[in-house]
């Protein structure tokens, strides 16, 4: 039974750090810079339910990162993620009207400080530090929050992560 668990935590991180590097990839005109739209932060809600999202969100981060051709990036943004999906995971069961909203802000708030930090510390925004993390934050608050509520009730309707079935 234990050697089960160990596979699927291996198998749901890497099927999420693939969706994650995946998902970046496609949209590679947007999901870059200090004004980026990076659909695949929807999975940011998966600390949620499981936490092999927490290695599998930052690897896919690390990998689609590379594309950034910026250490910086693969470093910052790799902590950024990492530190949201941690937090994320341990502000699950804090909920209001059952959804877990401070587990969806947090990838909202620490990219928005670290992502905007960064950008602006690079130079790859003419804007001030204060307009460069609202820039990364309002689109992440668009994916993470405004998109990432519905994706909740779905996941927890449909039981996706639900581990019963390792017994059968």
């Amino acid at each position: 039974m234990e050697r089960k668990r160990k596979i699927r935590f291996l198998v749901e991180g890497a099927l999420i750090a693939a969706a994650y590097a995946g998902l970046t990839l496609a949209g590679i005109g947007f999901s870059y810079g200090a004004l980026q739209f990076r659909i695949a932060e929807i999975l940011t809600v998966l600390p949620i339910f499981t936490p092999a999202a927490i290695p599998g969100l930052a690897v896919g981060c690390f990998i689609a990162n590379i594309a950034s051709f910026n250490a910086a990036d693969m470093v910052f943004g790799t902590l950024a993620t990492l530190l949201a999906a941690v937090v994320t995971y341990l502000l699950r069961n804090v909920c209001i009207k059952r959804i877990p909203l401070l587990s969806l802000l947090s990838p909202v708030v620490f990219n928005a400080v670290i992502i905007g930090l960064e950008l602006y510390m690079l130079s790859a925004t003419p804007w001030g530090f204060g307009l460069t993390a609202l820039s990364v934050g309002a689109s992440e608050f668009i994916i993470c929050v405004i998109l990432g509520i519905p994706t909740v009730i779905l996941l927890k309707k449909y039981n996706i992560f639900d581990k019963s079935n390792l017994k059968k």
